[in-house]
């Protein structure tokens, strides 16, 4: 079969590659479509990848072609998207339904070979069937949807509320909806780009800030009247919006760390200090796996799309041939050429 094969640091190529074998509980998928990851770019243009060659690609959906004996899940000709997470299911926190906190695991796109080629394997409790309204394109936005609903519930978030969103790009404008969805009082996103604000307005924003702007501030204690943000979910992984959260958020407020930062991030003792004089409850996010396996998170994201609920036509940058693999990379490292999620049609 044909796959986008990473060989090193920025060689990443359309070449040709044996066919998965199944086992017996496994299931082989020929891919429709697969999007790129903010995870995947620092493999393929930095030192990130696990080991070469590998076959990235985590986010995707495609038509089951091949089932192992023991799979009763799926069948033949069923749409699917795929849960990327191969856990144990042997130890103590698989067990008690934590897969994401898995110290076993396997992961399809990083750890195995992924579905940035023409059929991808995994387990046959690893596909989340997609409902008939839901199209191949929606089915590749699941993961990234369960990264944002997997936040809230961690968080338990609380309709009836404030909340904040720190970041507009993929994870972010999907919590966005979902805090929509979840009852929101009104939602306040935050970004540094005006044209993922005004994405995140026609996805139901009631107020947007640009950090940029020098009044931002002044303008958020008008209108939570200096109280600041019950619920404050950050997505973007860098240490100024990390900060900013902290800032903002009200007295006995809850924080979500959903963005994962790539450099180190550093706190004075004022900054910190909003923990411990706020009383706040900070809390992380990992991934998107609850019990029974893969989780409501994988069956709430069908549902949502299926009722128009959640949507993602304004998340993607382009969707180009899987072929055209080695130019999207390249236009990765110009800084303000890719806006938003690219998808790759494979099939």
């Amino acid at each position: 079969m044909k796959a986008a094969v990473l060989y090193g640091r920025k060689d990443i190529r359309y070449d040709e590659i044996e066919m998965p074998v199944i086992k017996k509980d496994e299931i082989l998928v020929k891919v429709n479509v697969t999007g790129i990851c903010g995870s995947d770019i620092p493999r393929v243009l930095g030192d990130a990848a696990h080991y070469y060659p590998i076959v990235l690609g985590h986010e995707f959906s495609g038509e089951v072609v091949e089932t192992g004996r023991e799979v009763d899940n799926v069948k033949t000709g069923d749409r699917i998207s795929g849960a990327p997470l191969l856990p144990c299911h042997r130890c103590d926190d698989c067990m008690r339904g934590h897969f994401s906190q898995c110290k076993h695991y396997s992961f399809i796109g990083s750890r195995v070979n992924g579905s940035w080629a023409e059929y991808v394997k995994m387990p046959g409790k690893n596909a989340v069937r997609l409902p008939e309204e839901v199209s191949f394109i929606q089915g590749a936005f699941f993961e990234p949807t369960t990264v944002a609903l997997h936040g809230l519930f961690v968080m338990g978030f609380k309709g009836g509320y404030d909340a904040a969103i720190v970041g507009m790009g993929t994870i972010g404008l999907l919590t966005l909806q979902c805090a929509r969805i979840m009852g929101a009082k009104r939602i306040f996103a935050f970004d540094i780009d005006s044209r993922k604000l005004d994405i995140a307005s026609k996805y139901g924003a009631d107020v947007c800030i640009n950090t940029m702007d020098d009044s931002f501030s002044e303008k958020i204690e008008e209108l939570t009247r200096n109280r600041g943000f019950e619920m404050v979910i950050e997505t973007a992984g860098v240490e100024y919006t990390e900060k900013l959260c902290l800032e903002i958020a009200a007295n006995k407020g809850n924080i979500m760390f959903i963005g994962t930062p790539s450099r180190p991030v550093t706190f004075q003792p004022r900054e910190f200090e909003h923990i411990n004089r706020k009383e706040l409850t900070v809390r992380g996010s990992w991934m998107s796996y609850s019990a029974p396996f893969p989780g409501r998170e994988w069956e709430l994201a069908g549902y949502y799309f299926s009722k128009g609920l959640i949507r993602a036509e304004k998340l993607i940058d382009r969707i180009v041939p899987i072929q055209d693999v080695t130019g999207v990379f390249k236009d990765f490292e110009i800084p303000g050429n890719v806006k938003g999620k690219i998808l790759f049609a494979v099939s």
